[in-house]
């Protein structure tokens, strides 16, 4: 995609979130059909760009703009938010933010930030982790691996897991936590001290 090309996509997308904001702003009311239009809409700009919305809090939404992780989609989460308009009633934020670690759930499957260790390497600047999760094993899915992917992401945020870190190891819990393993809830002071941006 050139970048006049990239440039139309962003303003087609930000004419189409202007012309569906209510329905956006109010999405409970029929969710599934207004996600997948707003995926699709968003998918224009760049394929692996995904979203997440807040709750109404005084009037206003978040309105989170995701690569979902893919590195090569970040500068299209900035074009997008930098050419957002003026939309009173949402708060657009680039890339999934830190938020208090809790649990993922796939399926069947629940893992608690509790469930989970970290031990921790500094590396030249980044920090190399290994992810150890309680119940660990091998799926065809790699279950595992994208509910530890998703725990990083939700206590250092999208932007961090991909720019601060280093190699990700993820893999089972032993039964005797090593001495140098954190908690996924001292992960981002550790990350913040250890990591040059």
């Amino acid at each position: 995609m050139t970048t006049t090309d990239s440039q139309r996509s962003v303003a087609i997308f930000w004419h189409w979130f202007e012309e569906n904001e209510q329905a956006l702003f109010a999405f409970e009311m029929d969710q599934d059909r207004t996600f997948a239009r707003l995926g699709a809409a968003m998918g224009a700009v760049h394929r692996n760009l995904t979203f997440e919305f807040g709750p109404v809090t005084m009037g206003r939404r978040e309105f989170v703009i995701s690569a979902d992780g893919i590195k090569d989609a970040f500068p299209f989460v900035h074009a997008l938010a930098d050419a957002a308009p003026l939309l009173p009633r949402w708060i657009i934020v680039r890339f999934r933010p830190r938020r208090e670690p809790g649990e993922i759930r796939i399926g069947p499957t629940t893992i608690r930030s509790a469930d989970v260790s970290i031990v921790p390497e500094a590396l030249d600047g980044k920090v190399g982790l290994q992810v150890l999760i309680a119940g660990y094993q091998p799926t065809p899915n790699s279950l595992f691996e994208q509910i530890g992917f998703l725990l990083l992401d939700q206590v250092l945020g999208e932007f961090d897991v991909e720019t601060k870190l280093g190699y990700i190891e993820i893999g089972a819990r032993p039964r005797t936590i090593p001495a140098n393993a954190i908690s996924l809830e001292e992960l981002p002071a550790l990350v913040d001290r250890l990591a040059v941006t």
